[in-house]
């Protein structure tokens, strides 16, 4: 009896001792966090940020950092409503999935069953291809000024489509993968078809209402949003100005809801155990397909699926004038991490990595130190389809810019090879010559490669 009483107590002891523990680890993670939103806030890079993080189903932060309204001076809360630009994606694919399991909807289905009127130019389109972005068919927010022109207008659904409608096919639907927003432009049409309803009521209906999301909404400016954020695009001497207005009939089913972090967090949980869409359903949104050609994508229907540090992750960002959005699930590790910034900038990409990566307990990789005039045969412009990356040396670090986003930093690992520098899965290999002649960014068994542009 005596033993057994010990025996117990030792048990005991041990559970006591690892309860311990993880409320500690709790406490050190949730310390980082704060001081990862304040510096993003400190230093200018965003005017204000909310996160969720959740862990095995139990919140271990939902908070606001800096503001939500800088002329007004409204903090940021965890209750801060954001755009969330092509985070929405999810939403869409998700209705066309239950449309899918109701019978109403294949997704061998051609575009043209349910909007004829539409020019396929030869072109065999199906629902799958538009939900992958294989389709082929040019994507507005790529038309240029054509496009920026109208912008601000309130357009009607075929007024917007009748943008693309005769351009040119970018390629044969699945011989490519390129991000597309008219395809879930098209899906959105597809779905107030099919459902008789209009897209931002279906989904009240069949999830927002459902589910609680009591603060996930098509984001209209006209009606009254309670602690809705203001959006801001950076300056150059680290201040803000307000975001270039959008009319939000254009993103539409690409990217035009509205949600809080902590609505994304109980939306992901929801979505990826079942609640939403079947499993089965929800296995087809989160597992890649691949080319005519055989070769794999990196991408779902409306997810992002991929690896940080070895750990897989199903994943989707957005950005919409003054908005940031990072939505991120790390399943094999019961982790969900949500990062919302109203600033057109990379600081919500930078929060939510250097978060997964410390709550991952991922080590860095150790730069290596390179030679000034090593880095000096990789500077110059490449170019990559129809977008050109600068790589410039600053401050005796190597940086990288796509159009439209601030740079940021590459850290050498050994062997002219580069990691971006807060996320080791993202690679750039330069390759041999004085100047380099190319570059090839790999992530997630994703690859690119970009050639020197004279």
């Amino acid at each position: 009896m005596i033993m057994r009483h010990t025996y117990g107590l030792a048990v005991l002891a041990a559970a006591l001792a690892t309860t311990a523990a993880h409320a500690q680890d709790t406490r050190a993670l949730v310390r980082y966090v704060d001081s990862v939103a304040n510096a993003a806030v400190a230093e200018h890079r965003t005017a204000g940020v909310s996160v969720a993080v959740v862990k095995n189903g139990r919140t271990v932060l939902a908070k606001g950092y800096g503001f939500a309204d800088l002329e007004n001076d409204v903090p940021a809360t965890a209750q801060t409503v954001y755009r969330i630009g092509s985070v929405t994606k999810q939403f869409t694919s998700a209705a066309i999935m239950r449309l899918v399991e109701q019978g109403k909807i294949s997704l061998d289905d051609t575009l043209q069953k349910f909007l004829p009127n539409f020019p396929a130019q030869a072109n065999h389109v199906t629902v799958r291809h538009l939900l992958n972005h294989t389709s082929g068919i040019k994507s507005y927010t790529s038309l240029g000024p054509k496009w920026q022109r109208v912008m601000r207008l309130d357009l009607a659904t075929d007024s917007l489509i009748a943008m693309v409608a005769n351009e040119p096919f970018d390629f044969k639907p699945g011989d490519k993968w390129r991000y597309n927003n008219s395809g879930y432009f098209l899906l959105g049409m597809i779905v107030e078809k099919v459902s008789g309803k209009p897209y931002g009521q279906y989904l009240k209906d069949e999830f927002f209402t459902p589910l609680g999301l009591k603060s996930t909404i098509y984001c209209d400016q006209a009606p009254l949003i309670k602690h809705r954020a203001q959006g801001y695009s950076p300056r150059p001497d680290s201040t803000f100005i307000n975001a270039e207005p959008l009319s939000m009939t254009q993103p539409y089913a690409a990217g035009s809801l509205c949600s809080t972090v902590t609505d994304l967090a109980a939306w992901t949980i929801a979505l990826s155990s079942g609640k939403v869409v079947r499993p089965a359903s929800y296995k087809q949104m989160s597992t890649p397909l691949t080319l005519n050609d055989g070769k794999p994508l990196t991408y779902g229907f409306g997810l992002e699926i991929g690896t940080v540090g070895g750990h897989r992750q199903v994943s989707h960002n957005g950005g919409i004038n003054g908005f940031i959005s990072e939505l991120h699930h790390y399943p094999d590790d019961s982790l969900v991490t949500v990062v919302l910034t109203n600033t057109g900038a990379l600081a919500a990409v930078q929060i939510e990595r250097a978060i997964a990566r410390r709550a991952l307990g991922i080590t860095p990789v150790a730069a290596v130190p390179i030679y000034a005039s090593a880095l000096q045969r990789l500077v110059g412009e490449y170019q990559v389809e129809d977008t050109r990356l600068r790589v410039f040396v600053e401050g005796g670090r190597l940086r990288l810019q796509i159009p439209g986003l601030p740079p940021f930093g590459l850290k050498h690992v050994g062997g002219g090879r580069f990691v971006s520098a807060d996320n080791d899965d993202e690679q750039y290999e330069f390759a041999a010559g004085t100047p380099a002649p190319s570059l090839v960014r790999r992530e997630g068994g994703d690859e690119m490669t970009a050639t020197r542009v004279p």
